[in-house]
């Protein structure tokens, strides 16, 4: 089990006041492997690959490390050819997300290497909504004997990809492509991909090889709505508090309890990684508040789980960007030259304002344009594909949450998750 990490180990009031902090983030899990990265939405393609453009946006905005995740074969596979793509900047995961778990089922018809779920959308990633629509019963069971050949053959990938030379521009050799065990878990929102029996034969069997691994890697794992199974086969794993867990983990898109949340971080010394389905409720908002910054990891699950207007975070990254902007202001107005050009600027503004159909100045800048796939232009954004440049309206939110700074969010995000993956910085 990890230990908590110092303020000072992770950089929290380091830096000196007089130098302009410059934000770095890891997101610790975007869905990059998705064909809606290389233009491509339920089979069909709407616009050119423009994947190199989505990564270089997240470098640009300080987000240089980006985990993949690996939620099936397929993915997993794909999330390895993209650390081997952009070596030093994309690292991935392996594992079976817990919505993708029907292969275990005896009624699940196509091989394991080439399907995720069944009832999965063809090609995409789960979205992170939850849907009630037609549960799985339990009473099925498990196919033991497909189960022992899946185990080994997740066994088999994950040697392969630890065991394959690491490649990169330069004379020095690139790190590591797969860095985590996972995502896996449970899911009882989403019980029409998979029922919670299955689930858990899936989890605990993932389990068992996690702890069989020499070097041991850290766990990437997912939780909704199934706390207790989830902690009960956490504990028959490695232990009461986790004792036998070598590498320590993080439970990703977090949106359970303030007590859910503590007992995974202060019992059970796991990681919280948040994201915009953390944000949805004032509850969950509260539960973010509640998160000691030595347990926290930053993530933008995308395509899916953006920040919307309608979420409860919104309003806190309202008040940060009206908060920055008045801190500009301020440190105009100390110039007066700069003063002088601020108030040319404001002149104009309020002459272009006076104009008929003037667009109102949004509440939250967009960093780039962002435009409908089907008026895809080069360099903007595609609206409702969540990019891990979004990443920096994370740290924003919680920051603003937390009443901290976005240096302190910042720095002990990195810090964690540098820590926990082994990534070298």
């Amino acid at each position: 089990m990890a230990e908590p990490i110092s303020d000072e180990a992770n950089g929290v009031g380091v830096a000196s006041s007089l130098t302009p902090y410059t934000p770095r983030y890891i997101d610790i899990g975007i869905n990059l492997a998705d064909p809606i990265f290389r233009g491509r939405y339920h089979g069909k393609s709407k616009h050119p690959d423009d994947l190199k453009a989505v990564v270089g946006r997240a470098v640009e905005v300080g987000c240089t490390k980006l985990i993949v995740t690996g939620s099936s074969f397929k993915s997993t596979r794909d999330a390895l050819k993209l650390a081997r793509e952009f070596p030093g900047t994309v690292f991935a995961t392996a594992g079976i997300h817990p919505c993708s778990s029907s292969i275990f089922s005896p009624s699940h018809h196509k091989h394991h290497d080439e399907s995720q779920s069944e009832g999965e959308e063809e090609e995409h990633t789960p979205a992170c909504d939850p849907d009630p629509s037609k549960p799985i019963p339990d009473g099925e069971g498990v196919d033991h004997a497909r189960s022992a050949t899946i185990i080994a053959d997740l066994a088999r990938l994950i040697a392969e990809a630890r065991a394959a030379p690491a490649s990169g521009p330069g004379p020095s050799p690139a790190p590591p492509a797969l860095v985590a065990f996972g995502e896996f878990g449970l899911d009882y929102d989403r019980l029409h991909y998979c029922s919670r029996e299955v689930q858990q034969h899936s989890f605990a069997a993932q389990l068992a090889l996690a702890a069989t691994l020499r070097p041991a890697l850290p766990l990437f794992l997912h939780s909704r709505a199934a706390h207790a199974d989830f902690v009960r086969l956490l504990r028959d794993a490695f232990g009461p508090r986790l004792e036998r867990l070598e590498r320590g983990g993080v439970v990703h898109s977090f949106t359970g309890t303030v007590a859910e949340m503590r007992e995974l971080t202060e019992d059970l010394g796991l990681y919280i990684g948040v994201n915009g389905c953390s944000f949805k409720t004032a509850e969950n908002c509260d539960v973010v508040r509640q998160i000691d910054l030595s347990r926290l990891m930053l993530e933008t699950d995308g395509p899916w789980c953006e920040v919307r207007p309608s979420h409860e975070g919104w309003k806190y990254l309202v008040q940060f960007e009206a908060k920055a902007k008045a801190a500009a202001a301020a440190a105009a107005a100390a110039s007066p030259a700069q003063a002088q050009g601020e108030a040319e600027a404001e002149k104009q503004s309020q002459q272009q304002g006076k104009k008929k159909n003037q667009k109102k100045e949004p509440e939250v800048p967009e960093r780039y344009k962002v435009v409908k796939k089907e008026k895809w232009e080069e360099g903007a954004m595609v609206k409702g594909r969540n990019e891990p440049c979004t990443i920096e309206r994370i740290a924003k939110i919680v920051a603003e949450i937390k009443g901290v700074s976005l240096e302190e969010v910042c720095e002990a995000a990195w810090a964690n998750t540098v820590k926990v993956f082994g990534i070298d910085p």
